[in-house]
């Protein structure tokens, strides 16, 4: 039984043990009530402690049921049967309390916690809001203005903040079961403080109008947030009952939306790419100690994510200049995080002091478990590193390059072990981004890629695992992306309304703000590494080079397509007589781009290249393509990924406009095989999701 009742003295212990996180499934909501009966039916209870086993309190819904027909007990009902008892019921709150489990305690007549838990309503990442009664009861505790902060922001707050916000009664300073005994123990006997029926917290349309400003400012095109806010406030202003119902509605219509079908499908892809056979099949090496060899802003990078991981690492440098410019480096990045409060400088202290070193002798490589190489983005550089990591690595040492480009399998011949050899491909900033592609070369053993993902659980990272080819998943549909815009710039598009077109669909940053951001020369140097495989019918983005030429780099030199002397930056004032230059040069007549057109053109370019990569097993699914585009490209998440928003805008669309572009470039709009075959046969890229790994 999950749930479970039984009395200690005059109080009832009701005890959640449904591991790994107490989920409120159907078992444990039937249990909840079943044992809420038993309580009120026993006469020697004067108060209950509701429980919970293991490492935590009910940490949320269970997951197993998404997609499914919801089966009675629902929770709101539990909750309202355990609030509406004569007779008063303590939660008592460990490890973390989350959506539906805070909704939980919040229906307790008094909460205490640990203090290490943590508290939240993370609804809103799954494009829902709290639907059992966390936007009514919320507020009547902690005040309107923390409630809607609560909610919208999807924030886990820690016990102190809590007990400071009226979300707790108290902070256990003992043992938590004795500690919540105790406290019922004071309430036994008493009238129920029923969260519901405390007076709602005072209406203030200028903050909430506010509030809603700032969302639809830092979530634009997201939906869950504002109308959250609407139900906490229209709700509020009703009768209790009827708040609960306002709430209900506005749950069931999110639940129909079709933002919450995209947020649910990139919860479970998320949880889905690490689901491969390769992994089933060996064990991962050990990770007690990394070498990194580059200290650059990526080298560093790494390293900081690995030391803030809690691994032991030595970096290597050419010279011990460079070495101590990278120990600044990681030095810095680790200040970094002391002041946002995801290091203690004592902790700071302890890594420098002992758990990262640099050193410009590869010998000192000598006993790690993982090699991480990451120089610059030459073959030549890459052999010279890999042979050297060859002569001192120990056996069974695992060596990863951290290109981006270049090819995994001719790194791996500069050495006498190509099994131990992967690509890991981290995103900059590497201590910040989640994404890490891993790549596997045709001879990368099945304890290499083990290997890999297990340095990405380790690291708080989301791997991906990626087959060998020119940018791999991410960086190769993201060249067709780019390759798309940049046509519709020499034909007449403006670079800056791409951008604002782009970010209207939900991208993080348009193709031009990035392309400043990471710095003209990257572009240029990899269309000169690219030009003598460059086909006559490619489309050369010159107005990009002569950017480059003039010295215009983006950010790093001040101005690129926008002029960042201005604050804030504004769009490059030389940019338009360039464009114009250009295009006289080749001769071409710009016209006029809609924003819907900027839209389809980026999103088919996109969406058929990524075809191509699930076909040629470059991905091993759809789902693999939309967590690389989420996590590493700023794709909206709340549209899924690309792939799910395909399915969702419709295949036969997509190809439809594919073939109307190609009336005037059948060079670059040739359509996937793929996608061609999918609309044939009638299925989506959801239909391949399904599909059993070899």
């Amino acid at each position: 039984m999950p749930v479970t009742y039984a009395r200690q003295g005059r109080i009832g212990l009701i005890t959640i043990d449904n591991p790994p996180v107490n989920a409120t499934g159907q078992a444990v909501r039937a249990g909840l009530m079943e044992a809420a009966r038993a309580f009120a039916a026993d006469d020697r209870a004067q108060a209950a402690v509701i429980l919970c086993a293991g490492r935590t309190w009910v940490a949320g819904a269970d997951i197993s049921e998404f997609g499914k027909p919801p089966q009675q007990p629902f929770l709101p009902d539990v909750i309202t049967a355990i609030e509406a008892l004569k007779k008063p019921v303590v939660a008592a709150i460990h490890g973390t309390a989350l959506g539906g489990g805070l909704e939980l305690a919040l229906g307790c007549h008094a909460r205490i916690s640990a203090p290490s838990a943590r508290m939240g309503l993370p609804e809103v990442t799954l494009g829902l809001l709290p639907g059992a009664g966390g936007t009514q009861r919320l507020p009547r505790l902690t005040g309107l203005a923390a409630a809607l902060d609560i909610i919208t922001s999807a924030r886990q707050i820690p016990a102190a903040q809590a007990l400071e916000l009226g979300l707790i009664d108290a902070l256990a300073t003992g043992d938590l079961t004795a500690d919540a005994i105790a406290l019922a123990e004071t309430l036994a006997a008493q009238p129920p403080r029923r969260t519901g029926d405390l007076p709602a917290p005072d209406a203030d349309p200028a903050a909430t109008d506010a509030l809603k400003a700032t969302l639809a400012r830092k979530l634009p095109g997201q939906i869950a947030q504002t109308i959250a806010v609407d139900v906490v406030t229209e709700g509020l202003a009703l009768p209790f009952d009827q708040g609960m119902a306002v709430e209900r509605a506005g749950f069931l219509a999110l639940m129909d939306s079709p933002q919450r079908a995209a947020l649910i499908h990139a919860f479970f892809s998320e949880r889905a790419v690490g689901h491969l056979p390769q992994l089933r099949q060996a064990q991962a090496a050990p990770l007690d100690g990394v070498g990194i060899v580059g200290g650059g802003l990526m080298g560093a990078g790494i390293a900081t994510a690995c030391l803030l991981a809690g691994l032991d690492v030595t970096l290597i440098e050419r010279d011990d200049a460079a070495a101590s410019k990278a120990r600044g480096t990681v030095a810095g990045l680790l200040d970094g995080a002391v002041a946002r409060g995801k290091l203690a400088a004592d902790r700071r202290d302890t890594i420098l002091s002992g758990a990262f070193r640099t050193d410009t002798d590869y010998a000192a490589l000598s006993k790690a478990d993982l090699l991480i190489e990451a120089v610059f983005e030459s073959m030549d550089v890459k052999h010279q590193v890999f042979a050297e990591l060859d002569r001192v690595a120990k056996p069974g040492a695992v060596l990863a390059t951290n290109t981006s480009y270049l090819d995994v399998n001719a790194i791996a011949d500069a050495t006498a072990r190509p099994g131990d050899v992967l690509g890991l491909h981290f995103f900059s900033p590497a201590h910040v981004m989640r994404l890490l592609e891993v790549v596997v070369a045709d001879r990368t053993s099945p304890r290499a890629v083990a290997t890999g993902f297990a340095l990405a659980k380790r690291l708080g990272k989301i791997a991906v695992r990626a087959g060998v080819c020119d940018g791999f998943i991410g960086n190769r549909i993201l060249s067709h992306y780019r390759a798309a815009v940049d046509a519709m710039v020499l034909d007449g598009a403006d670079p800056i309304a791409v951008d604002r077109a782009l970010t209207d669909f939900g991208f993080a940053m348009g193709p031009y703000a990035v392309t400043d951001l990471a710095g003209l020369d990257i572009g240029y140097m990899t269309r000169q590494r690219k030009a003598a495989d460059r086909h006559p019918r490619d489309r050369v983005p010159v107005f990009a080079d002569r950017l480059y030429e003039q010295g215009h780099l983006g950010r790093k030199s001040g101005r690129g397509y926008y002029d960042y002397a201005a604050k804030p930056p504004v769009p490059n004032p030389d940019l338009p007589a360039l464009l114009a230059a250009v295009r006289a040069d080749l001769s071409l007549t710009p016209r006029d781009f809609t924003d819907a057109e900027i839209v389809a053109r980026t999103m088919a370019a996109l969406v058929n290249e990524a075809a191509r990569v699930v076909a040629d097993g470059t991905a091993a699914r759809p789902l693999d393509v939309d967590v690389v585009m989420l996590n590493g490209y700023g794709f909206p998440r709340w549209r899924g990924g690309p792939m799910h928003w395909a399915d969702a805008h419709g295949l036969d669309r997509i190809l439809a406009d594919i073939r109307h572009f190609a009336e005037t470039d059948d060079h670059f709009w040739r359509p996937a095989p793929l996608l061609v075959d999918l609309v044939a046969t009638g299925r989506r890229f959801a239909d391949l999701n399904k599909e059993p790994q070899s």
